[in-house]
């Protein structure tokens, strides 16, 4: 159990890392700097959780098959645009949620195989 928690909580870590990448970008296009504090901060802790979710990642797979857990990487293709709804305002388009429910049966599939 502690196992897919972690790896529920790597994908979250990525998802987050996204978001915080894209926060990054947007603070570069203000800047024109990377070395401007909120360029620099927002990449840092992006690269940082990066670093800390790939260790944990590999925590993960010393435990589990690959083939069993990957599947939930998939969750990040559902988190990262609700982020990016929720921190940028970004809007989803109707095909989305047709795509995030084929997301979901997917991974209900496979982590059920």
């Amino acid at each position: 159990m502690l196992v897919q928690i972690v790896a529920v909580l790597c994908v979250l870590g990525l998802a987050i890392g996204q978001i915080l990448f894209k926060a990054s970008a947007t603070s570069l296009a203000q800047t024109g700097s990377f070395f401007a504090f909120k360029t620099a901060s927002t990449l840092i802790a992006a690269m940082t959780l990066y670093a800390i979710t790939s260790i944990a990642w590999v925590w993960v797979l010393q435990k589990v098959e690959l083939g069993r857990v990957y599947p939930l990487m998939a969750l990040a293709f559902i988190l990262v645009p609700l982020g990016s709804h929720f921190v940028f305002g970004e809007r989803f388009q109707p095909q989305y949620f047709a795509g995030v429910a084929l997301i979901v049966i997917g991974i209900v599939v496979a982590v059920k195989s």
